[in-house]
């Protein structure tokens, strides 16, 4: 691969502290499917065991967002704005704190998704991902679309993947609505305390998708500018 321009003009290249937040991001949202496992099973010694590589994983994406932060330059010369960049990666940052979220909630009430529902929420939570991996891979483009310019073939292939982005966060808009209407037909026999927290799990599940759509938006917007 040649060298980035900008790279050779100025030194040092954004892309890869971005793509290497995103990657501790993903990992950190990844490790919800054992979580929910462990808790589905009321193996809470594993459940714990998964929450605290979630929590490893957010601290290490809250450091590198801290280390870009502080480490852009503010006058470096890019084929995007300098915002548009910090935006990208609040937004990543934001998927790793959701899923910090969501396993702090099911850990500090010991919270068991009924059993009628579990399996479609596992569903549900792996759509929510996989909306986070199609993310993740459509942000390791950025390499090509700096070297280009942000112009030609890459451009298409990024919109591509963004579009199919857009399609997965749907199918998981979708599988949320069957899953609230699922849980509202069993509301009546769980104690209303649970309900309300069950609700907010499925909340926080589906915002995990909405959030990789968002970062996809970003990247969107950084092409069209």
């Amino acid at each position: 691969m040649p060298n980035h321009y900008m790279s050779r003009l100025f030194g040092r290249s954004p892309v890869k502290p971005i793509q290497k937040h995103f990657e501790q991001a993903a990992n950190c949202a990844m490790e919800l499917v054992p979580f929910f496992q462990a808790a589905k099973s009321g193996d809470w010694g594993a459940a714990t065991k998964a929450r605290k590589r979630i929590t490893r994983f957010e601290d290490a994406a809250d450091d590198l967002k801290q280390e870009f932060r502080l480490n852009l330059p503010k006058s470096m010369f890019m084929p995007v704005s300098r915002s548009d960049l910090l935006d990208l990666i609040s937004m990543q940052d934001r998927i790793a704190n959701k899923a910090k979220d969501i396993s702090g909630l099911v850990i500090g009430r010991r919270m068991q998704i009924p059993e009628s529902l579990a399996d479609s929420h596992l569903d549900f939570l792996r759509c929510s991902l996989r909306a986070v991996a199609q993310a993740q891979k459509t942000v390791a483009e950025l390499d090509e679309l700096f070297e280009t310019g942000f112009r030609g073939q890459e451009v298409d292939l990024v919109i591509s993947m963004t579009e199919e982005l857009s399609r997965i966060e749907s199918e998981a808009d979708r599988m949320q609505i069957k899953l609230r209407a699922q849980l509202f037909r069993i509301e009546k026999d769980l104690p209303p305390v649970d309900v309300m927290f069950l609700y907010r799990i499925f909340e926080l599940t589906g915002d995990l998708g909405d959030l990789a759509q968002g970062v996809g938006g970003r990247l969107h917007l950084m092409i069209s500018s």
